[in-house]
């Protein structure tokens, strides 16, 4: 137990076991960890000495991290909860979330207070700060359709600062939250790199007032069909969804995963014409820049990999873009972090060698 010299008692936790923190499972401690349920209990990390001079670590819901080994860095593991309507206009609802806060369960509830928006993104795992680190999206949205600011704190000086989404550098599945660099943070000015630097403490979306279906994909088109509901709620959208994704994926909470492990390739016209000759049936998006969006588990799947496994790190059965822990998710049996990276690497080499196309991996490896 440290206490800071405004009297305020911070617990730090030794030796703490992260099995249940990372969504793969994968069997890890972290040397140090400290909760963080308010900006406060950073401003307490920063005045103490021995704690402040250490490498933070920010952990979120760990839907998106591979860990190889212990965390050697301080673990800030994000607790600040809370959600709330802070303002309205012609357009939108603003409605803000604590960065802990289950980002499934606030998609619920916004639906259920009547702000739809975020029906598309239902099911995906991990937590509300996550969302703007990975720019999550689904079906047809991305969270920088929704984004309106996020308040973060500066891990070395403890100030709060905000950022709009031109500051946060949205791309797909990227943001400045997963990149190096010594940002400017003076108010005004872009951020450019803040990871390990920042830690989000809220966000908040612009959810719109007059709403319209994203029904694009495929899937979505089907259950329009089946049921035979040509327009429907978002509610209608939300639970669809949610039937899609338990239908491909695994639940994390039975078996150990990170979602799609690789993000699906862009590649130029041409390149889609040559790959099409050789495989016609490659699935394949046109995007509104002009280039091509390939279906990576497709790639995957092209390849061989389906079912496959090194250890106990192996390929979804139902689905070739997710890499699974076939150990239980609570004992010492599963999957090492060593086992998934070299079975993505195995991947990603398969893949080049067959289409020339490099997988670039979506989640973080620590």
């Amino acid at each position: 137990m440290y206490r800071s010299g405004d009297n305020v008692a911070m617990l730090v936790q030794n030796n703490v076991p992260l099995q249940a923190y990372n969504s793969f499972h994968i069997v890890a401690k972290a040397q140090a960890l400290v909760r963080i349920a308010s900006a406060q209990d950073v401003l307490d990390v920063l005045a103490a000495p021995h704690l402040a001079a250490l490498p933070k670590f920010v952990l979120g819901g760990g839907s998106n991290i591979v860990l190889t080994g212990d965390v050697k860095s301080l673990v800030l593991k994000v607790e600040t909860m809370g959600r709330r309507l802070v303002g309205e206009d012609a357009r939108s609802y603003v409605v803000e979330a604590g960065a802990g806060e289950n980002w499934h369960s606030f998609v619920s509830w916004t639906l259920t207070q009547g702000w739809p928006g975020l029906e598309n993104m239902a099911l995906i795992p991990g937590t509300v700060g996550g969302a703007p680190v990975q720019n999550i999206g689904a079906y047809g949205v991305e969270l920088q359709d929704r984004f309106e600011s996020l308040d973060a704190i500066d891990l070395q000086t403890g100030r709060v600062f905000t950022l709009k989404a031109a500051q946060c550098g949205f791309a797909y599945r990227d943001s400045v939250f997963k990149h190096d660099s010594a940002a400017d943070l003076q108010m005004g000015h872009q951020a450019i790199g803040l990871r390990a630097r920042a830690l989000i403490l809220r966000v908040r979306f612009a959810l719109p007032k007059i709403w319209r279906p994203e029904v694009g994909y495929a899937d979505l088109q089907r259950s329009m069909l089946t049921e035979n509901c040509p327009e429907p709620s978002a509610q209608q959208i939300f639970e669809w969804v949610c039937a899609i994704r338990r239908s491909k994926l695994p639940d994390p909470a039975h078996i150990g995963n990170v979602g799609s492990f690789f993000k699906n390739p862009t590649v130029s016209p041409e390149q889609c014409v040559d790959i099409i000759a050789r495989d016609p049936t490659v699935v394949h998006y046109p995007l509104p820049d002009g280039t091509i969006k390939l279906a990576a588990g497709w790639l995957i799947d092209a390849c061989g990999w389906r079912g496959k496994s090194v250890g106990q790190a192996g390929v979804y059965t139902h689905q070739a873009l997710v890499l699974v822990n076939r150990g239980s998710v609570d004992g010492p049996d599963g999957a090492t972090g060593g086992e998934v990276m070299t079975l993505a690497r195995a991947i990603q080499t398969s893949v080049y060698e067959r289409f020339g196309i490099m997988l670039e991996p979506e989640p973080v490896v620590v």
